[in-house]
């Protein structure tokens, strides 16, 4: 995983979402996903653009499946995207990384 990649838990996931300061983008993911891995390239990316102005998280959901209850994910990859702990847009499938890099650029 990348260095500029947090990968979050059930136990870590609340307070990193809740920043206030910057966008959070949490790439639901489970290692035996095809799809997910072809998002991985695209999420360090992003994680190394964005690095000091966006959070880029990964949730493993076969590790962390309270959160992804919690927020209904049932098709992986999902990407949500966060800004003061709510949800600002969510992406199922595997989705390009101009349509996520726009999306994030307005909310900075």
């Amino acid at each position: 995983m990348a260095g500029n990649v947090i990968e979050l838990t059930d136990a870590n996931f609340g307070d990193t979402v809740q920043n206030p300061d910057m966008p959070v983008l949490v790439d639901f993911w489970a290692p035996w996903c095809g799809p997910c891995r072809m998002m991985t390239p695209i999420i360090e990316q992003i994680a190394t653009e964005y690095t000091g102005k966006a959070k880029i998280c990964k949730v493993n959901t076969d590790e962390s499946r309270n959160t992804a209850v919690k927020f209904g994910i049932n098709a992986i990859p999902t990407l949500i995207l966060f800004k003061g702990g709510q949800v600002q847009k969510k992406w199922v499938g595997v989705t390009g990384k101009k349509d996520i890099s726009d999306t994030i650029n307005g909310l900075l």
